[in-house]
């Protein structure tokens, strides 16, 4: 038997054997295993599980949800809440709600979030994940050049999560909402169109970009800023992506609604002092 046959045999059983180790070491000793290259991804597991489980989290709104990579790794960390997708790709909302019919808790909302609701060209890039309702910005870098170029434009209207909350949460029941951001230079302008509906949600996690990659998108130090001003306080700094060394390019912000919990003390989890 040739030998690339032969590997291709004993693939499938190799790989379940790492998958049982893995899982062995992590339930017995707390080990994580991963490829090297590939810490970044067990940086937001760890952080995001902990996030949804101390703010008890029951609706994740994910907002750009291209495939539905995000809501995989929800339910890849134990997550069993409900999770609100949106999407305005129409090829993509097709992928995203087949998957979500095997999932009860998983809703697709074929829509851009935005600032206001209004009418707008939708950039759909080469590479779907760079998609956005800005125009690529290629004068920082042109290492994204090629991906985050312009394929097709489609017109849609937009919503915003103001709009949209109260008819979504007298729909589902959802009392602890928290608010996934992945619109590619947009993310600002999502939280603003949030208004007064923002205060409702326990937490937010949102791109902070050290290399703007779209016209009109906001720098790391504003961004952030513009959070903290509504409310938010950093819980973590997570990468989101393998990263392009020596350059950090982009990074998520995880945060929690001090109005809510001004100490970061949830008020669920708070325990009466002894006298």
């Amino acid at each position: 038997m040739p030998p690339h046959t032969l590997r291709t045999l004993l693939a499938p059983t190799a790989k379940r054997w790492i998958n049982t180790l893995r899982s062995r070491l992590h339930r017995h000793l707390g080990l994580v295993v991963c490829r090297s290259g590939s810490s970044w991804k067990i940086q937001e597991h760890e952080q995001l599980a902990r996030f949804l489980a101390h703010f008890d989290v029951d609706c994740v709104f994910d907002v750009g949800a291209n495939a539905g990579q995000y809501a995989d790794r929800l339910r890849q960390l134990g997550f069993q809440g409900l999770i609100l997708s949106f999407e305005p790709n129409p090829e993509l909302v097709a992928r995203l709600q087949r998957k979500a019919s095997r999932d009860a808790k998983w809703v697709v909302m074929p829509h851009a979030l935005d600032s206001e609701s209004r009418r707008i060209d939708f950039n759909i890039m080469r590479d779907s994940e760079f998609s956005s309702l800005l125009a690529p910005d290629h004068s920082q870098t042109d290492r994204f050049a090629d991906p985050n170029s312009v394929a097709a434009s489609i017109p849609i209207e937009t919503r915003t999560v103001d709009q949209l909350f109260g008819e979504l949460r007298a729909q589902y029941g959802f009392r602890r909402p928290f608010l996934k951001l992945d619109t590619q230079g947009h993310d600002a302008a999502v939280v603003a169109g949030a208004g007064q509906s923002l205060s409702n949600f326990v937490g937010l996690q949102s791109e902070l970009a050290f290399t703007t990659l779209y016209l009109g998108a906001e720098r790391y130090d504003r961004t952030l800023t513009g959070y903290e001003q509504l409310g938010f306080k950093l819980t973590a700094l997570i990468p989101n992506n393998a990263g392009h060394f020596p350059d950090l390019n982009e990074i998520d912000c995880l945060m929690y609604n001090t109005r809510l919990s001004p100490d970061g003390v949830d008020p669920l989890h708070r325990t009466r002092e002894r006298p």
